[in-house]
């Protein structure tokens, strides 16, 4: 039986970055994922340039496109360009060479890792908490954080986030070539997904598409809609394979801490309701997690109570206003794009939120106003 300062449930983005934040800091960390391996990673890759901060190390390596325009459509047109301003604000990386350089990185900082193993209970004992897994081994850590992603089984076992978590339906994939996305482009289709949006994200020589349903349990089963998807963003061939993946969701603020243990990224119900972005809240909580677990190891802080209330203010806040936007948009997404993505200024507003630079609370009460008082006519 090992003891360790941490002990983190999941080896994914959340996990690895929480680890390699820790590791900086001079503490013993493991990490034990369920995962050998994963050859693809589902995710549409999209990250502000400006999470950088957040992360201890270069990524340029997991970097394949550095987006200047994002383009809207409705139904394969009406098209709609926004300008992304700065220098390169927002990147396209593949998550599995990020996902690499993470965990490579963190074991050069003395990290372990345990991949393929499956943990099996957790209890706390003498006030530390013993992680036992399904080779019989345990495990013994000060903190315990847990990031095993949307289908986390630990979280709602802690009472970390909702207690009834809300889902988003997605289907990923990724085709060979661009089809005719600009390699510095990013698009958004709308109208073909009931309560949704489809995307592509460019990376070197692939996109990667997905199509996602945010609102009333919405379905994705429909293969011809599917396919007039794809064909807009100039694919022909209709063999491809698709990965399901229910998304958990922002769903209001709640705790995501408890007395040495806390969740972070997708397990804490940090995705975008709106836009179903991951990466950003991902990088963010766990950065603040490796704060607060070192403020509270090195005596200056008593309890984890600190993360909660910093998530819930930097991340919290717009979110509450995206889930707004998003059960007004998507109930009523023809108005919605007329009134919302057409307006001369909301283009630039959107990218601004990918980009970083704004938040869902900077314009949600007049776009929510327009959409309201338009859908009653």
């Amino acid at each position: 039986m090992k003891g360790f300062d941490v002990v983190i449930i999941g080896g994914g983005l959340s996990g690895s970055s929480t680890a390699l934040n820790l590791s900086k800091k001079g503490y013993s960390v493991l990490v034990i994922e369920k995962e050998k391996n994963q050859a693809y990673k589902p995710c549409a890759g999209g990250m502000a340039s400006s999470m950088q901060k957040f992360l201890p190390l270069d990524i340029k390596d997991s970097i394949e496109s550095k987006i200047k325009n994002v383009e809207f459509r409705w139904k394969a047109s009406d098209n709609v360009i926004a300008d992304l301003t700065g220098e390169s604000p927002f990147w396209i990386i593949k998550r599995e060479k990020l996902d690499q350089l993470l965990l490579d990185e963190s074991i050069r900082n003395g990290v372990q890792i345990i991949s393929g193993l499956l943990v099996e209970k957790i209890r706390k004992k003498n006030d530390n908490w013993e992680v036992t897994c399904n080779n019989k081994n345990k495990y013994i850590s000060k903190f315990l954080v847990i990031a095993d992603g949307s289908q986390s089984k630990w979280a709602g076992y802690f009472n970390l986030g909702p207690r009834k978590p809300k889902f988003a339906n997605t289907i990923s994939l990724r085709l060979k070539g661009l089809g005719e996305i600009p390699r510095d482009a990013v698009r958004f289709e709308f109208g073909f997904i009931k309560y949704g949006f489809a995307w592509a994200f460019p990376l070197k020589e692939s996109l990667n598409i997905g199509l996602g349903t945010f609102i009333n349990n919405g379905h994705l089963e429909n293969q011809a809609i599917n396919n007039q998807v794809i064909r807009s963003f100039g694919f022909d061939d209709f063999s491809y394979k698709t990965i399901n993946k229910k998304l958990r969701i922002w769903n209001g603020m709640h705790p995501i801490n408890g007395e040495k243990i806390l969740a972070v990224g997708d397990a804490a119900s940090l995705c975008d309701p709106f836009l179903a972005e991951g990466i950003r809240p991902s990088l963010i909580s766990s950065f603040y997690a490796a704060e607060c677990i070192d403020h509270c190891l090195s005596g200056r802080l008593d309890d984890l109570n600190l993360y909660t209330k910093k998530i819930n203010n930097d991340w919290g806040k717009s979110m509450a206003w995206g889930r707004r936007i998003a059960q007004v948009f998507y109930r009523f997404p023809r108005t919605g794009y007329q009134l919302g993505v057409k307006r001369k200024t909301a283009p630039k507003r959107i990218a601004q939120i990918l980009s970083g630079e704004m938040s869902y609370e900077d314009i949600a009460k007049r776009v929510i106003r327009r959409l309201l008082t338009n859908s009653r006519i």
